[in-house]
């Protein structure tokens, strides 16, 4: 492999565009099953204004979650109205404290919402291989009910859809969705670390929403495992075809700690002191990537996402609220030892 990938060199566009002109027919197919069902869920591609990204420094995450919500606080109060709120924490496992949201971020992001928000808050996730639940008791998430009006849930044992990936051998693929994430009186927020990753190098607001939506077992079938099938180069274009159906109306990221190294489960910790929040994924995930000073073009699915227009990547077309720059709050998160085999998905596939 060519190490000028690991620098984010964009010769690899026209590898990029390759790959996507390879895979155009399946991709018609699939995508015209699924945008039916994104049309039902209010799925809309980001317009030409600019998206807004509240950054903040500090070392109390409760605080820097609450902090960074309230400058968005008009636009979350509008998009709210009439919705089910879910948030959405990220529990890779159900064991590992480090790979986990931190209950105290949660607390911070419901101080921020119990003024604004009167009805009753889901807490859903759907833990890929353990009992949610066990989640929610070894991360500190049971008095979070007795201290604001909340309710625990397993999104694995919701009803689902089926919707379509494509499989290793570039065949289409069917698997069973919550359909939670399909509907669109629903309001996602998705709240996350950053963290490196084992398959597609980073892992934030986006992807915590996408790998969520599989239905973890179903008539005998695992549907997360679906997804990974292919390895890095189709996970990162199935996550592409996911983000079609869903994304996360507000993302927040609690970076007061990350994890680099082998994440998102085996990884270890980095001090970083930040959290982010905003309503378009794609500028919050990008300036996520800022700060782990991974370019952006080495993670496939922003990547591909970004070149859908399915939100704004281009710092020009971000403004930053908070009186602070990230490039100025930059960590060098080590990276998988598997980093070169991730980057496999630049490279065409007949080359």
């Amino acid at each position: 492999m060519n190490l000028r990938n690991l620098n984010g060199d964009s010769s690899n566009l026209k590898s990029r565009r390759a790959f996507l002109k390879s895979t155009v027919l399946i991709s018609a197919g699939l995508l015209m099953r699924n945008q039916v069902i994104a049309r039902a869920a209010g799925s809309i591609l980001a317009d030409s204004k600019k998206s807004r990204v509240s950054f903040i420094t500090g070392s109390d995450r409760r605080e820097m979650v609450y902090q960074a919500l309230m400058p968005l606080k008009d636009e979350i109060e509008k998009g709210i109205q009439g919705k089910q709120i879910i948030i959405k924490p990220n529990f890779v496992g159900t064991r590992y404290p480090l790979c986990a949201t931190h209950a105290d971020a949660v607390r911070g992001l419901l101080d921020f919402l119990k003024p604004i928000y009167k009805e009753k808050i889901i807490i859903g996730e759907s833990s890929a291989f353990e009992v949610t639940s066990n989640g929610y008791m070894n991360y500190g998430y049971l008095p979070l009910e007795k201290e604001y009006n909340v309710t625990l849930v397993d999104l694995n044992e919701h009803s689902t859809k089926p919707v379509w990936i494509t499989d290793r051998n570039i065949r289409p693929a069917k698997i069973q969705v919550i359909s939670e994430f399909l509907n669109p009186k629903n309001y996602f927020i998705s709240i996350t670390r950053l963290k490196t990753h084992d398959t597609v190098v980073a892992t934030m607001g986006l992807k915590n929403i996408l790998m969520a939506s599989p239905v973890s077992q179903y008539n005998g079938r695992r549907y997360k495992r679906a997804v990974h099938a292919g390895g890095p180069r189709w996970l990162n274009y199935n996550l592409f075809l996911l983000a079609q159906l869903m994304r996360p109306q507000l993302t927040v990221i609690d970076a007061l700690e990350g994890m680099q190294g082998n994440g998102p489960v085996r990884g270890f910790a980095v001090e970083h002191g930040v959290a982010l929040a905003g309503t378009d994924v794609l500028a919050v995930d990008s300036i996520g990537a800022q700060l782990m000073n991974i370019p952006l073009d080495n993670i496939g699915y922003l990547t591909y996402c970004a070149e859908a227009g399915l939100g704004n990547v281009d710092k020009s077309k971000i403004e930053i609220i908070g009186g602070k720059d990230p490039k100025d709050y930059v960590k060098r998160y080590q990276l998988p030892d598997s980093i070169e085999r991730q980057l496999e998905w630049k490279s065409d596939l007949m080359s």
